[in-house]
This record gives structure tokens, C-alpha cells and sequence, in this order.
């Protein structure tokens, strides 16, 4: 097996990557931590004595992902096109990070976004170690990558899916009203969506391939017709273990906390159908981290075994 890293003689090299056609290359990598429930509940109220944790760790994660041929030898110094970090709590006692990096560069960013997941953790200890200097940063790893001579890259416990059509709506009981972008807040669910709230069925999402078992019994139903506030494609929602994350390319990041759900009363859609396929695959979450979700973004779910969550 010939080795990369070093030459004939056995002597530690750097990659020539001279020869090679630059591309576009995208990664994004994971870091958890167990920091307590007195910091965390410090860190959410922004009562830290060291100030403004998110803020810190954030710029942190940049700073060290410009600066990952510094700390790993044998990287390539990229000129990053950006570094996205996205910072989050989980429960009452965890911290993670999901650090994107994308370059057009002859080689890839895996170590860059790695760097960054692992050092925005790093920094959230230093902010909280006068609190409790027994919190520890559990794991990072590579969520996936794209670009480059091999291609694409999923971690076996990670799946990428797409958010095909949102919808909400004023009043229960009701079918929701689609719609292509909406604002997501933490702990709450969509703004302006009346199944919103402090709870553990903050956002519904149900995925396409389900919505058209119904059409092929001849139902007309449309988007929002099963009361889901997210339509998705590509992943199997309620094969999903609870617990797992589901991060979207924009920032949001939400955790599963139900598969399906008990009908007391059949909706018009049974009525209709005879059957209705929300309660079977239909699944809801919490939102940890908010901003705007909008339709024809991607998604990645990572399976909390991963992430000792």
C-alpha cells in the first residue's frame, strides 16, 4: 500500500496537490459536550461570569477553522469561502456544534470543520470551568463531506434529506397552509403556528413518500393537508430513534421527541381515505437552535448513539 504521507525513503511529506483542478468542497463535523445543569442553565440565561459564551465560542470556531494548517501539519493552508457554526444546547446538562466549512480549493475541509466543531467546544469549557471544571467534551466527528476525487462522504449514523414544503396554521384542528419559509424559535416551534409551545410536539414533519401512500388511495391532499408543518424527502422519518438531531443547511436544528401519536378522534382525512397515515409516520420535535427554515434546503439527522446524548 503506498503511503500518502511519506515518500520513498519513509520520511514524513506534504501532499503535492499542485497538479490537481480545484472544486467546490463542503463538510460538516459534530461536537458534543457534558458541561452540567448549573452551567448550562447559566448559559441559557446568559448569567456566565466570562459573558457571552455563544458569542465567544462562535468566533473561536472561525478563527482556529482559518487556522487548521497550523495545528495539523501536514493540512494544506485553504482559503475557506466561509465556516458556518452552528451552537446549541441539548436537554439540561449538554452543549454541541454543528461547524460547516466550504471551499473551492484543490483539496478537502473535512479537518477544517472539525477544527471548528472541536474548538467552539474547547472555548465553551473555558467559559464554564469556573462553574464546573468537571464538564468534558464527549466526541467530534465528520458528519459528511462533498467535492473531490472520492466523492461524497455520510457518517454511517447520519442521513441527508431535503425539506420539501412547510406549512402552519392559526387554530387547531385544522389543515395547515403551506408556504416555502418560516421562522423557527428555540423551544417553540414555528412563529405564528397554533400547535407551537413550550412542549414536546413543537413542529410535526411527515415525510412526501408518506403523503402520497394517501394519494394513491385517490385522496386529494396537498401539503399541510395532514396538519404536518414539514414535508420532507429522502429520509424515513419514523425510523428515526428518538433523540436524533435533524440539522438544516440554514441553521436550525431540532431533536426528535415522538414518533407518531394516538388519534382520540378520526380527522377528516380517515373519513375520507378510511385511513389517515400522520398517527403511523408522522414525527415531532423540540427546536434547539432557530432561525428561518425554508423549502429546498437540506437536512442531515444524526443519530444521538453517536453523540453519547
Amino acid at each position: 500500500m503506498e503511503l500518502t504521507h511519506q515518500d520513498g525513503e519513509g520520511r514524513v511529506k506534504m501532499v503535492d496537490i499542485g497538479g490537481k483542478e480545484p472544486s467546490m468542497r463542503v463538510a460538516t463535523a459534530f461536537s458534543s459536550m457534558f458541561a452540567g445543569e448549573e452551567a448550562v442553565g447559566l448559559l441559557k440565561n446568559g448569567e456566565l461570569a466570562k459573558g457571552d459564551a455563544w458569542a465567544a465560542s462562535r468566533v473561536a470556531a472561525i478563527m482556529a477553522a482559518k487556522k487548521t494548517s497550523d495545528f495539523i501539519p501536514l493540512t494544506h493552508p485553504i482559503r475557506l469561502d466561509s465556516v458556518r457554526i452552528d451552537l446549541f444546547s441539548i436537554g439540561k446538562d449538554r452543549i454541541a456544534c454543528f461547524a460547516t466549512a466550504r471551499a473551492f480549493d484543490r483539496t478537502g475541509v473535512e479537518m477544517e470543520a472539525m477544527v471548528a466543531a472541536s474548538t467552539a467546544m474547547l472555548n465553551m469549557y473555558d467559559m464554564v470551568k469556573g462553574v464546573d471544571k468537571g464538564a468534558r467534551l464527549e466526541q467530534t466527528m465528520l458528519v459528511r463531506k462533498t467535492g473531490g476525487k472520492s466523492g461524497d462522504w455520510m457518517a454511517a449514523e447520519a442521513q441527508c434529506g431535503r425539506i420539501e414544503k412547510l406549512a402552519i396554521s392559526k387554530s387547531k384542528g385544522t389543515p395547515k397552509d403551506p408556504c416555502d419559509e418560516a421562522v423557527l424559535k428555540v423551544n417553540y416551534g414555528f412563529e405564528n403556528d397554533a400547535h407551537a409551545g413550550d412542549w414536546h410536539r413543537q413542529v410535526s414533519l411527515l415525510g412526501v413518500e408518506s403523503i402520497e401512500k394517501m394519494r394513491s388511495k385517490g385522496l386529494d391532499v396537498d401539503f399541510g393537508s395532514f396538519a404536518e408543518n414539514v414535508a420532507t424527502s429522502g429520509v424515513c422519518l419514523y425510523e428515526l430513534p428518538i433523540g436524533t438531531l435533524i440539522w438544516c443547511e440554514g441553521g436550525v436544528v431540532m431533536q426528535v421527541t415522538q414518533i407518531g401519536k394516538e388519534c382520540h378522534t378520526r380527522c377528516a382525512v380517515y373519513y375520507k381515505a378510511g385511513d389517515c397515515v400522520m398517527p403511523r409516520e408522522g414525527i415531532f420535535t423540540i427546536v434547539l437552535a432557530g432561525g428561518s427554515l425554508k423549502s429546498g434546503e437540506n437536512f442531515v439527522t444524526l443519530n444521538p448513539a453517536c453523540a453519547s446524548l
